[in-house]
Order: C-alpha cells, then structure tokens, then sequence
C-alpha cells in the first residue's frame, strides 16, 4: 500500500466540500441540494465513479468550478468520493442538505483553506484516509481574540 497526499487550493471566494458517497445519481442529487438551497450559489460537482466505467461524472452551474471540481477529483482518483467548488455561498448554508442526500455517506471536510487529501493506494484503487484542513493552531484564543471573533461573525451576518 502506497500513501499519497493530494494539495487543493480552494482560491479567492471558493469554498469546498469533500465527501463520500455510494451512487452514480450522487452528481445530480447535490446538484439539487444545493440550488434548491441557495439558489444564487455558484457551484462545480463532481464524483468518481467505483465500478463500471468508473468515470468522473460532473455537474455544476459554474464552468470553472465544474471544471476545477472535476480535475480535482481525476487527481484524487479516489472510488465513491466528490467534491463541490462553492462560491456565492458557505459550506454551512448548504452542508445539512448535503448530508441529508440519500446516497451522501460521509463528510470529509468543508473549509475554504488549502487542503492535503491524504490517500491510500492498494492494488485495487484508491481510497481517502482523512484530510489535513488548514494550519495547526498557534495558540489559545485571548480576550481580544474573543471579541474580533464575535465581531466577524456579525459583520458577515450570521450573530446578530
């Protein structure tokens, strides 16, 4: 077994959402959840196929992101895994309706920082391991800390 690490750069504006799920309507699925969600939301799908033609099959109403999502995943190669380019919205507003596809099974990650898929590969395929999101913490958060953290969340509206 080989263990390989995969880097995503979500870029400017772009969050993304990694997951697993077991079925070739997964694409369209979430390609529903997430437009009957936040109808505004800029969005590229994609999900990689475990038998049969084992194929990147991809969605989306954003060609850049469609475009990104599906070299993305062609990259991680990963069976049953997807990932959605998002922008025009948050992970948290569309996360829920996400896990609530019937096919979706687990949830890898929602973040808009770099992340490190790390994968394991058998003679069989290619399988995720886990994700590495973002940085390690530097420190305990302190009293001003507290206070721009509050304040952040009420300047992009979801405290009041």
């Amino acid at each position: 077994m080989e263990i390989k690490k995969i880097g995503i750069e979500p870029g400017e504006d772009v969050n993304i959402i990694l997951g697993q799920s077991h079925f070739i309507k997964t694409v369209e699925d979430i390609y529903e959840a997430i437009v009957n969600t936040v109808p505004q939301a800029r969005f590229g799908i994609a999900f990689a196929e475990a038998s049969g033609d084992c194929l990147v099959r991809h969605e989306g109403n954003d060609e850049e992101l469609e475009e990104l999502a599906s070299e993305t995943m062609l990259e991680i190669a990963a069976g049953h895994a997807f990932i959605v380019f998002l922008r025009n919205a948050f992970p948290i507003n569309v996360l829920q309706r996400i896990k609530d596809v019937p096919e979706v099974v687990n949830i890898y990650c929602a973040t808009a920082n770099p992340v490190e898929v790390i994968i394991a590969e058998t003679e069989q395929g290619r399988g995720i391991i886990g994700v590495v999101d973002g940085q390690s913490p530097g420190g305990i958060e302190g009293e001003e800390d507290k206070a721009e953290r509050k304040e952040f969340l009420r300047v992009i509206g979801y405290k009041f």
